[in-house]
């Protein structure tokens, strides 16, 4: 575990990664592995295609996990994504649909029956969600795997929810 922290810490740095946000997110695979996340927001500081209705844009998240099996399994990780939104602008209220491809390391390769045959992962999403002021709640569709790097490559579906807080 300290290993994934100052891998974190060393991210946040070598990135200058200026936090807009903190978001804490809960969810659970469908076989029941218990899924718990922090993670810090960095802003992309462009508005793309804007419009009278809405604009693209996204974030970086950087995000310490922790996944608890049936068993006794557990495992700890960490994960940088890029995530790309399009917002529907209605001033302060703002629903937004998402999607974003980061990488994460992982302590074990294994989880409860699941064999990830690796420590890195990729970190693939889809969600959706509103932001009202400096408040957001999400719902997302999250998948873990290798990508075929090496086999088996069992990966991990998790739905889960958020909440943010921004600066």
């Amino acid at each position: 575990m300290k290993k994934i922290l100052l891998a974190s810490i060393f991210l946040i740095n070598l990135y200058g990664f200026n936090i807009d946000e903190v978001t804490l997110s809960i969810g659970e695979s469908r076989d029941n592995i218990k899924i718990y996340r922090l993670g810090v927001r960095k802003d992309f500081s462009s508005k793309w295609l804007k419009s009278s209705f809405g604009y693209f844009s996204g974030y970086y998240e950087l995000s310490i996990n922790y996944w608890k099996g049936k068993s006794l399994d557990e495992n700890f990780g960490v994960a940088l994504s890029p995530v790309f939104a399009y917002y529907l602008d209605f001033g302060n209220f703002k629903p937004f649909i998402e999607a974003g491809i980061g990488v994460s390391y992982f302590k074990e390769d294994k989880i409860d029956n699941r064999d990830l045959a690796t420590n890195f992962l990729f970190e693939d999403r889809i969600g959706v969600g509103v932001k009202y002021r400096n408040i957001e709640g999400s719902f997302r569709f999250m998948h873990y795997s290798n990508g075929s790097i090496k086999e088996p490559n069992d990966g991990i579906d998790i739905w889960i929810a958020s909440i943010s807080y921004r600066f």
